[in-house]
């Protein structure tokens, strides 16, 4: 399986350090966002990685690399214009190939990568185990309890599919599985993916579940701020674990 991760955004809300820095080598803890998540698909085997840029994407390039310094393949997909994420995602989609694809948002905070129905995303889920999991559906996507800033939800989950009807409802995390299916019919260039999952939600093909563990949305330069002191604190303390059950707000 490969993995993409959007680095793209151009972090407005976390100026002024996003002026001179791309928003997913913001640091926590001394190490920056993006890194956390190359390090984790190592960790399970998850070699080729895509990663989208656009604002100071060079930067990027210049800190990750080829990704040989964690033993991965990064490729890169340069945007020259807006795409949002749908038209992001779309325009790496060559880099992708045709099997189901792991999506990551680069400037979100995970303590562990998410699982499938309890199997972990490496070897234990090999490819005919992704390919019967999306073989009746487009998407997989993992949702969140619903952090201070978004207290409404976006989706709600029901018998392992995801819809915009039902209540209570979650936050998506911006952790998703992908067919390129998913695409098909979208046109070149910027479009959002809120209104193509909905649209895909209708027809029954968005799966997903809840993921329990340590999440947060690294938007603000408060909740960087507060998500960097809780990780210094939990590594100053000997034996000392994060909560797996909590979103950091």
């Amino acid at each position: 399986m490969k993995a993409m991760i959007l680095a793209a955004g151009r972090g407005e809300r976390l100026r002024p350090l996003t002026d001179t820095l791309p928003k997913p080598l913001a640091e926590v803890a001394g190490k920056p966002l993006i890194v956390y998540h190359i390090e984790r698909l190592a960790a399970l085997g998850i070699t080729e990685i895509v990663i989208n840029h656009a604002w100071l994407g060079h930067k990027l390039e210049a800190s990750l690399g080829d990704g040989s310094a964690w033993g991965v393949s990064i490729s890169y997909s340069p945007e020259t214009e807006a795409l949002e994420t749908g038209g992001g995602i779309k325009q790496a989609l060559p880099l992708l190939g045709d099997e189901p694809f792991l999506v990551l948002n680069g400037d979100v905070y995970i303590d562990s990568l998410p699982t499938v129905k309890g199997l972990p995303l490496d070897a234990a889920l090999n490819t005919a185990k992704i390919a019967e999991l999306m073989s009746e559906q487009e998407a997989y996507l993992w949702l969140v309890d619903n952090p201070k800033q978004h207290p409404e939800g976006d989706f709600a989950l029901r018998d392992g599919k995801v819809n915009d009807e039902d209540e209570p409802k979650l936050t998506f995390s911006g952790m998703a599985i992908y067919h390129p299916r998913f695409f098909v019919g979208t046109s070149n260039g910027r479009f959002g993916l809120a209104p193509l999952l909905r649209a895909k939600m209708q027809q029954g093909l968005i799966g997903g579940e809840h993921y329990p563990h340590l999440w947060c949305d690294v938007g603000t330069l408060e909740r960087l701020e507060s998500l960097d002191a809780e990780l210094r604190a939990a590594q100053s303390n000997t034996g000392a674990t994060l909560s797996h059950t909590k979103v950091v707000r």
